[in-house]
């Protein structure tokens, strides 16, 4: 049963109207290219960024609406990472089962697992989110949002669109689906196509649909807060996937409170994205067909903090550990190394603290180094001397 349509400024939705930045917006326009179009940044994206708040290319180049895959190409650095086709039409496939008929099944598994001294969801509302663009999808979506909480009947949001501040630029989601519950709270559901079985699933695919799941909260809670009374949005999302080999639907709550609190945290500690732009040379593009130079140039102008995990998690993973190793940078052996080397950041810097050169001896990371070192002398001199 739809909700009825209501008119209403943005404003007076929920919706925070995006900040005029005519001059930021254009000169992000700019670095990305006149004729290049934007690419959307979506929740897994956004998540891999929060885990890497340190690499301002990444914030840069996401902020932009970059394509990183298609500038990794342009560099000679292709990337491999990214859904395959047969993946992406399986999980198509398997969401619209799971949302066949107005989404009854999907709303059992909802009661099932989450809500089960509630009203049974014969009754529930499925409201028209249709909009002109994503801010008016986002405006339509509050609405929706704040009259299914006044309904108090289960209500199935499908593809709701979401907004959320990332770094000083509006970010637009689309979660797979939200449920309103008859008290009144919010449930974010995810979608996926990898298999439960036997009531688990993988537990990296799980954890990376924890942390997608996350952002998706956030953005929803930024809603909340503006409905009056303030709503609940509830801390344990729905993960649902295929029983075992089959396509049949099954579900098991996850509890994001750690990955939401982690994900708000390194979002704040994003540099604002006009603050990287701003100190950027004059002329500064990405566009994908310009020389390959004047294309790396531009690229190597912003700061990138690579790690291994970037490998998957990010299309510039490859061009990014190819300058790191050739800088010598302790980060492309992980980030744990490099904190316990302190203000040792190159492995010619480690190498001259190990063997004495560098270094302040009352430095802990510089004083294990040593030691270390003369273990290692004693150990080949031992060697040797039972050799000979």
């Amino acid at each position: 049963m739809p909700l009825p349509r209501t008119r209403g400024t943005a404003q007076q939705l929920g919706v925070s109207p995006a900040r005029a930045k005519p001059r930021v917006w254009g000169r992000l326009a700019e670095l990305r290219g006149p004729s290049v179009p934007p690419k959307a940044l979506d929740a897994r994206a956004l998540a891999a960024l929060a885990a890497n708040p340190g690499c301002r290319r990444r914030a840069l180049l996401d902020g932009a609406g970059v394509n990183k895959a298609t500038l990794a190409a342009a560099l000679g650095a292709p990337s491999a990472f990214g859904q395959s086709q047969f993946a992406f039409m399986r999980g198509n496939s398997f969401e619209a089962r799971v949302k066949a008929d107005g989404g009854a099944e999907l709303l059992r598994l909802v009661r099932e697992k989450l809500d089960p001294t509630a009203q049974a969801p014969d009754e529930a509302l499925v409201p028209d989110l249709a909009a002109v663009g994503p801010e008016g999808r986002a405006a339509r979506t509050a609405l929706a949002l704040r009259e299914a909480t006044g309904a108090r009947a289960w209500t199935l949001l499908d593809h709701p669109m979401l907004a959320l501040d990332v770094a000083g630029s509006p970010t637009f989601l689309e979660p797979d689906a939200v449920v309103v519950h008859p008290d009144g709270s919010w449930t974010v559901v995810e979608i996926k196509s990898f298999p439960m079985l036997d009531g688990s699933a993988d537990p990296a695919k799980v954890g990376a649909a924890a942390r997608q799941s996350a952002v998706y909260v956030l953005a929803l809670e930024e809603v909340a807060a503006r409905v009056t009374p303030p709503a609940v949005v509830r801390h344990r999302v729905l993960l649902v996937c295929p029983k075992d080999f089959s396509n049949l639907p099954t579900a098991s709550p996850v509890d994001v409170r750690k990955q939401r609190a982690v994900t708000r945290r390194q979002l704040a500690r994003l540099t604002r994205i006009e603050e990287i732009a701003d100190a950027l040379p004059e002329g500064t593009c990405f566009a994908p067909d310009l020389p390959r130079e004047e294309l790396t140039a531009a690229v190597e102008s912003v700061p990138a903090t690579y790690a291994p995990e970037c490998l998957a998690a990010c299309e510039l993973a490859f061009h990014c550990r190819d300058r790191s190793r050739a800088q010598g940078a302790v980060t492309s052996y992980g980030r744990s190394l490099r904190a316990e080397l302190g203000g040792l950041a190159t492995v010619d810097e480690v190498l001259a603290a190990a063997h004495g050169t560098a270094g302040d001896p009352d430095d802990p990371a510089v004083a294990a180094l040593r030691r270390a070192a003369r273990l290692r002398a004693d150990a080949l001199a031992g060697e040797a001397a039972v050799c000979r």
